[in-house]
Formats: structure tokens, sequence, C-alpha cells
């Protein structure tokens, strides 16, 4: 998140109780990789607060680094993975699921060229602008950003659900907001954002306990 330890700390502790009171409402084990994300989120920014307490010379360089190795292994190695998958698990249509599994394909194989990344190019992690900063050459592509927006949001505005949609605008007006105004730190900003974007998902859970667990054999 941006500005200091103390603002990822704090939205991590909110974050992290939203995220516990979202596992509660779970009524399908279809239900649980998606509402995890809250939670998720919560532990993401959790460990960049140390990357802020490495870079502030709190704590050591070291720390520093392998919390920000830590940050980027979920937020470009696991995300692009998890999300679409999370929402062609939670959808309750067939039809629909069919629609959205190119996306959960693209987010797999981006996933893992990212993970490929990760581990085959050094990284970096410096502050700019009361910003994070992380470069990695094999990650830190045009290209490689635009997949991971259609892997990340597209599967989203297929589905049948209101809430997932929204979830997805918002996700996609922060991605493009982010990228058109502070590029260099582009996930940093973009993983606090969409942490707080995803207290849609407990939203809609919390109020649509009636209406689930959904019948998961529908075809329309």
């Amino acid at each position: 998140m941006c500005f200091s330890a103390t603002a990822n700390f704090v939205g991590s502790g909110v974050l992290g109780a939203i995220g516990v009171a979202t596992l509660v409402r779970v009524k399908h084990r279809r239900e649980l990789l998606f509402a995890s994300l809250p939670l998720l989120f919560a532990i993401h920014q959790f460990i960049e607060g140390f990357v802020w307490l490495g870079l502030d010379g709190t704590l050591s360089q070291t720390v520093a680094h392998n919390a920000g190795a830590a940050f980027m292994l979920y937020a470009q190695g696991l995300l692009p993975f998890l999300i679409p998958l999370s929402v062609v698990l939670f959808e309750p249509t067939l039809l629909r699921r069919r629609a959205m599994l190119p996306f959960a394909i693209l987010g797999s194989a981006l996933a893992l060229y990212m993970l490929w990344g990760l581990t085959a190019y050094p990284l970096q992690v410096y502050a700019q602008e009361h910003s994070i900063v992380y470069v990695n050459a094999a990650t830190n592509q045009t290209w490689i950003a635009v997949l991971y927006v259609i892997a990340t949001c597209g599967s989203l505005f297929f589905s049948k659900i209101k809430e997932m949609v929204i979830f997805g605008a918002a996700n996609l007006t922060i991605l493009i907001t982010v990228i058109a105004v502070k590029r260099y730190a582009f996930t940093s900003i973009w993983c606090a954002y969409a942490a707080i974007a995803s207290l849609i998902i407990c939203f809609y859970l919390l109020r649509s306990g009636t209406h689930r667990p959904f019948h998961y054999a529908k075809t329309v």
C-alpha cells in the first residue's frame, strides 16, 4: 500500500477481520476460494508492511528484499491464476463457466511464466514518491501488463452475478488508472486498491445468504 508500513499494517488488520467475516458466510466448497480473496489480500498487505520497514531502515535490507519477493510471488505468481479460477468455481451456471474458462487458462499460463521470471531474474525493490517499486526484467513488460489485466478482470465481466461485474469494473478502472498515472509502482498500488475493492465480495456474501448455495449443475 502507498505511504508507509503503518498504512499497510492497519489496512491488513481491517481487511483481515473482514476476510474472516467473509469466510464465515461460505455455504459451499466452490465458494471458498473466491471468499478467501479478502483475507489473502490482507496477508499480502501485511507482508508489504515489512518491505517498508526494510526500506526505511527499521529492519534490514535483506528483510525488505525477502518480503518483496514474497509480495511479488503472490501478486504476479499467484493472483493471475487465483482470481479467474475462483470466479469460474463460484459462477453458478455451466454456460457462463465455459465462457470464463479461457481466462483461467490464460491466467494459469501467465502465472507460470511469471513464476519462472521471478526465479530466473533478480528482483529490485525500492521506494519512490511514497510508493514501493518492484522491478523484475522478465515480468515488467507492457505485454505482460496487458495479459495480466485480461486474465484478472476478464472472467468477472462474464458473470451472471452483478457484484462480480462491479468487482471486475472496479479492478479494471484501478488497473488502467495506475498504469496511466504510476506505471512504475503498478504492482504495489494495484494490489492495495484491489484489496479495497475485494470488500465488494464481502458485501455480496453478507447480503446473498438466502440465495446461496447455488445449484451448480444449472446450464443457463
